[in-house]
């Protein structure tokens, strides 16, 4: 059986996605690449996401179709009780809904869980927010920069050095984070469901996911003060935890167990720090990290990115150079694995993606099921002639 007929994990499994920009639309491609039917509802604007350039036809923007790959889109304008209705007809024989409009003005369009779930008790409904709605930021809007602000993303320069001004992260990690987060919340809702029958309400807020996969390092000291005050992961935060340059560019060298810190300074010579503190025992290695991160970057000096890419493979100590993103569609292993895609879209035309990273031996991951839907493609299909 060939990966394209292998059953797909979620298959029969249907998904109402009212989402938009990042946060919902990634989790709903990812379900959708397991084989879920995703059926995009878009007002008669469309998702934001598709204006944003560059593009090659006006609402069909790269970042939107970098997302929205197997998907289905109809348009329903929620502001009209026809097209709630229209809504509501998908949403009965619906597995999950999930959406990013915010819970208040779903309840006034009677589109709230409870409800939903009285004409379909099998329905998950997933609200994908900025903030939790048990706290005063319930209301409040939330996009990545506001997230990164209020997390202590922006902030973390800060505690490396105090002088230094907060900057944003230079990639929407709170909206991607935050579907991968939802992703694997809708598929633990599902097994829940297919364990014990019973649908369930579940809220992904934006804010709160960013700061605990922030704090799962950077906690640290915190985690033993009465009131928490020591926050900060020291490794992570010491000056010279950076990239290193070499003769000729910038490469990563990782040693990190006692044996790989004693095979380094063997390696290039410098038989005294084998047996130094700072070698043999982790704690004082800690401590002195900054210093020790010093001590490479100034070997890291008298040799070429290639040189030092085979004496580190020759020791066995981890190490990489640093790659341009333009770099990755030449980088062997990504060629080796088919990782970048190139696919013919039936608008677009030739357009590049990417394969998903994660491999199931008996029931693949496909990115190239459906192509990213122009705005109200399917609604005939899925709606009937004339209902769109």
């Amino acid at each position: 059986m060939t990966a394209t007929n292998k059953p797909s994990i979620l298959q029969n499994i249907r998904i109402i996605d009212l989402t938009s920009i990042m946060f919902g639309p990634l989790a709903t491609q990812m379900l959708g690449d397991l084989g879920a039917d995703v059926i995009k509802v878009e007002g008669p604007e469309g998702d934001l996401l598709r204006q944003i350039q560059p593009s090659r036809h006006a609402l069909m923007g790269a970042a939107f179709l970098g997302a929205n790959r197997n998907k289905r889109s109809v348009v329903l304008d929620l502001k009209t009780e026809p097209d709630r209705d229209r809504l509501r007809k998908l949403l009965a024989d619906a597995d999950v809904m999930i959406s990013s409009i915010r819970p208040a003005a779903l309840a006034r369009l009677s589109l709230d869980p409870d409800t939903l779930r009285r004409d379909n008790p099998n329905l998950i409904t997933v609200s994908a927010t900025g903030f939790g709605q048990d706290g005063p930021y319930a209301a409040k809007p939330a996009f990545d920069d506001i997230v990164q602000s209020a997390s202590g993303l922006a902030s973390l320069p800060r505690l490396r050095d105090p002088e230094a001004k907060p900057d944003y992260s230079p990639t929407i990690l709170a909206d991607k984070l935050g579907g991968i987060t939802a992703a694997y919340a809708v598929m633990a809702a599902l097994f829940h469901r297919e364990r014990t029958g019973q649908a369930q309400h579940v809220e992904v807020p934006m804010f709160e996911t960013l700061t605990a996969f922030l704090l799962a390092e950077h906690l640290d000291g915190a985690t033993f003060d009465d009131v928490p005050r020591n926050f900060g992961y020291a490794r992570m935060l010491v000056p010279h935890r950076r990239p290193l340059e070499t003769k000729d560019g910038f490469i990563t060298l990782l040693p990190y167990t006692n044996l790989q810190w004693a095979r380094f300074f063997k390696v290039v010579g410098r038989d005294d720090m084998i047996d130094h503190i700072w070698v043999t025992d982790m704690d004082a290695r800690s401590r002195n990290i900054g210093a020790l991160y010093d001590m490479v970057a100034q070997i890291a000096l008298t040799r070429t990115t290639e040189d030092w890419l085979a004496l580190m493979e020759q020791a066995d100590i981890p190490a990489m150079p640093v790659r341009n993103l333009s770099d990755l569609p030449n980088d062997p292993h990504l060629a080796a694995t088919g990782f970048f895609q190139q696919i013919d879209h039936p608008t677009e035309g030739a357009i590049w993606t990417t394969r998903p990273p994660v491999r199931f031996s008996a029931t693949p991951a496909r990115h190239d099921h459906r192509p990213a839907p122009r705005l109200g493609e399917h609604s005939d299909e899925i709606l009937g002639p004339g209902e769109k």
